[in-house]
């Protein structure tokens, strides 16, 4: 199913502390997939290093910023001990919505996973830390076998109930401007 393209800032952002990582690949097919064209900022946070400590580092903040002002961020992590990892949350607390410093758009929280039994965990975790920081989740959380993450099919029975919602919402933030790019008709 083609999505139409909406004029929207998407990003991406990846906790995988391996860069490059399936995660990655992942997290832009299904950013792709729901805005109908490709992210446009993808901050891959394993090639950060240190700077994720230094909460003076100009890198991180700067980041941090863009995605903050993100009208979709698809927020994306191999599950670790039935979570989300470290690297992850340390650019996470970067965010502090009480002080207008918080995500403004909305998030979608995406795992991988080895095996079924953590297949709650994009809800149970990363879903209310999304909430907490600002962000609005409209849709449930995402997961995906791992062995399965370049399968469009492991995405397709999900993107049918959350493109269209995701899709409204981004159409009402952006004031209902679809726009003809990438050979999609509106």
């Amino acid at each position: 199913m083609t999505t139409p393209s909406l004029d929207a800032r998407v990003v991406v952002v990846v906790g995988n502390p391996k860069p490059a990582s399936r995660t990655l690949e992942a997290a832009t097919y299904l950013a792709t997939e729901l805005s109908g064209h490709a992210p446009d900022l993808v901050v891959d946070l394993a090639t950060l290093g240190a700077g994720l400590l230094d909460w003076q580092d100009p890198t991180v903040a700067g980041l941090a910023a863009e995605v903050a002002r993100a009208d979709l961020v698809v927020v994306a992590c191999p599950t670790y001990k039935a979570t989300y990892t470290g690297l992850l949350k340390l650019f996470l607390d970067r965010f502090a919505p009480h002080s207008g410093d918080g995500l403004t758009g909305i998030a979608v929280p995406f795992m991988l996973g080895a095996g079924p039994g953590h297949a709650l965990a994009p809800e149970l975790t990363l879903r209310p830390v999304l909430t907490e920081i600002g962000a609005t989740v409209p849709v449930r959380g995402l997961y995906v076998l791992d062995s399965q993450y370049d399968d469009p099919a492991a995405y397709d029975a999900w993107l049918s109930t959350a493109r269209p919602v995701v899709s409204a919402l981004l159409a009402a933030r952006l004031g209902g401007q679809l726009t003809q790019t990438r050979g999609v008709a509106s």
